[in-house]
């Protein structure tokens, strides 16, 4: 019995000491983690990114493809098909001059009835008509009024103007496009304004919880995205072949989105949202905070499609796109390579002259005279005449 420990003990020695050499000469993944909160192995990861639904030259026949990325990108947003009846009603109004406000009460989906903000020019229709996408912006409680100057409400007016006054020259994107003969529309996205109720720490745990009942907050965005073009294009004063899907942020995300998944919308103008994943995916950049991404984030998509690869779907629908050269959100080299990408996709379609791109010389905002550029372009793209 003696000798049979001696030789254990021998053998359990050989063996601790056969492995503590081989520590010394074997590598192994010491953190999993870096300090920008993506995994050690991002490299790997992104050299398997290759897009296999995004447009290629190969692409033959572009109907297919288009068709083929469209239903890939509803599959991800995990919604049903929805053709609830809208049902609007309004529920207070005032009189702007030459257009009137109205605050309306529709079915957004089967499941939300909401409030939304409609301005209608005065005057014989049908009109062109917007709808506008608010941001994020990590501030909740103001939505549509981000967008569309509110009243008998002093506490989002007052929030809302100095909303104004940050990135919109103290304008209001909506207000000025009615000005112009539009009907404009804004609603709020679950967790802002009439609908809010979150922070940015509490919105991670909402995006876990749809999750959990097999839903997906991302993917509700865009349903009620597309259903709130398709309310604007029900309206007997619009003008069904003049729908423009307008946003800047977070809302440009939401417009070239709608603008791929909705047949109601027929142009597009996006704002300071566009760039390739790669590009956002880097050391230092806003993304990686996680908390904004999860309304952005459909899981799997980019599996399958870069993020100009959706908007690209719009394609040959007219679509707008701007940038700022000292926007911090947005690399203007990642931006760059999105936009090429794009471009390409219009020209396959032979309507290169349809997308165009502009870089400003400011940062994250969308001032007055980006926002007269932008609706003049509109109004080119609907044969109006600008202002």
């Amino acid at each position: 019995m003696e000798m049979r420990k001696t030789l254990m003990v021998g053998v359990m020695a050989m063996s601790v000491s056969g492995l503590a050499a081989a520590a010394e000469v074997v590598d192994y993944q010491q953190a999993g983690v870096t300090k920008d909160n993506l995994p050690a192995t991002v490299a790997q990861i992104k050299s398997r990114m290759n897009y296999p639904l995004g447009w290629t030259p190969h692409v033959k026949n572009l109907n297919a493809w288009r068709k083929t990325g469209i239903a890939k990108a509803w599959e991800l947003t995990w919604q049903a098909a929805d053709n609830t009846a809208f049902k609007p009603q309004v529920i207070d109004e005032v009189d702007r001059g030459t257009y009137v406000a109205r605050k309306v009460v529709f079915n957004l989906t089967a499941d939300s009835r909401v409030v939304g903000l409609l301005l209608v020019p005065k005057g014989k229709g049908p009109f062109p008509a917007a709808v506008l996408y608010h941001d994020h912006g990590s501030k909740f409680d103001i939505g549509k009024e981000k967008l569309i100057e509110t009243w008998n409400d002093d506490a989002r007016l007052e929030s809302s103007k100095g909303w104004a006054k940050k990135f919109f020259t103290e304008r209001f994107p909506g207000d000025e496009l009615a000005k112009r003969g539009y009907v404009v529309f804004a609603t709020d996205a679950l967790g802002w304004g009439d609908r809010g109720g979150v922070n940015y720490e509490m919105q991670q745990a909402l995006a876990a919880n749809m999750f959990n009942m097999g839903s997906s907050l991302a993917g509700l965005m865009a349903l009620e995205d597309v259903r709130a073009s398709e309310f604007v294009a029900s309206l007997p004063e619009v003008n069904k072949k003049q729908v423009a899907a307008v946003g800047f942020s977070m809302g440009a995300f939401r417009a070239w989105q709608a603008a791929a998944l909705s047949e109601a919308v027929t142009a597009s103008v996006a704002v300071n949202w566009m760039a390739t994943a790669d590009g956002l995916m880097v050391p230092g950049n806003n993304q990686l905070r996680g908390g904004s991404a999860w309304q952005m984030l459909h899981p799997g998509i980019l599996h399958y499609l870069d993020y100009p690869d959706v908007a690209s779907l719009a394609a040959p629908k007219p679509m707008l796109v701007f940038a700022g050269e000292k926007d911090p959100l947005f690399p203007l080299d990642s931006f760059k390579a999105a936009a090429d990408k794009m471009a390409r996709v219009w020209t396959a379609w032979k309507a290169g002259d349809k997308f165009e791109t502009k870089i400003w010389s400011g940062g994250h905002v969308f001032e007055a005279p980006e926002q007269d550029y932008a609706y003049d372009w509109l109004d080119k793209q609907f044969g109006r005449n600008s202002r």
